[in-house]
């Protein structure tokens, strides 16, 4: 029987009825094709592994902390056009994340934690209606992507299917990533308009125009070392959150 009562999905009602949970955690990916090497999965893999990791973390520090089933789509209005790529409108997603955290709310479990983990998904303004809709409690985004410098683990940059996804592929589950010969180089066009290539103005990116094989960043110097190193040190981080998180009171969380 599984010993983890900071995951939901793994956990009984004996076990949930006696604990007072002070933080929800919920992993939000996407189902997308991953350049030739990596699953569709990819990102549920990762800020599900991420999100179970860091709370494993915080709950040793005592921390009572949940990680919820994670939501397996996002958005991918961009690659729509790819078979399989599957599509979760913002509105829907603005629908599930309202449900989920109104439940939460009337279980008295204040404090949400979205974990995302796919580059076309954005909560901030879902975040501010609901926090409208009920400012007695306190949702927060995290993009796992975004806590640490990537260019003091890893060579190549890249956004998608690139050196940093596939060594966390390699070192969390490298049964699922192809063999090496099969990996597509990432190759990336860029806008030719000034201010989109700069990235100071954005719109959304046509996949199929981009990317030959998906990915966007080069994954060939990728190894299963490079991932645990950054994974380890990623879910240190994370987890410090989680504590600090789950210990604030929230009418006092401002200096």
């Amino acid at each position: 029987m599984s010993c983890k009562p900071y995951v939901l999905a793994e956990t009984n009602w004996r076990t949930v009825k006696d604990t007072d949970y002070k933080v929800a955690i919920l992993p939000w990916g996407a189902t997308e094709a991953h350049n030739y090497h990596l699953p569709y999965a990819t990102d549920n893999i990762e800020a599900g592994y991420i999100s179970i990791e860091a709370a494993r973390k915080a709950w040793e520090k005592g921390a009572k902390v949940v990680v919820l089933p994670g939501i397996p789509f996002g958005i991918n209005t961009g690659q729509i056009d790819i078979k399989l790529c599957i599509n979760m409108n913002p509105s829907t997603q603005f629908a599930v994340l309202k449900d989920i955290s109104d439940s939460l709310y009337m279980q008295k479990i204040f404090k949400l934690v979205i974990v995302n983990g796919h580059g076309g998904n954005n909560f901030r303004q879902f975040i501010r209606e609901l926090q409208l809709q009920n400012p007695n409690r306190l949702i927060a985004e995290l993009d796992w992507y975004k806590v640490l410098d990537g260019k003091k683990y890893f060579d190549v940059p890249g956004d998608h299917a690139d050196e940093m996804e596939t060594s966390n592929m390699l070192s969390i589950a490298p049964e699922l990533v192809a063999p090496f010969e099969q990996w597509g180089e990432g190759k990336e066009r860029k806008f030719n308009v000034t201010g989109l290539r700069e990235g100071w103005v954005w719109a959304e990116r046509k996949w199929t125009k981009i990317s030959e094989d998906t990915g966007v960043g080069n994954p060939k110097k990728a190894t299963a070392e490079k991932g645990k190193k950054y994974l380890e040190d990623l879910t240190d981080k994370i987890a410090e959150f989680f504590v600090e998180f789950a210990e604030c009171d929230l009418d006092k969380i401002y200096e």
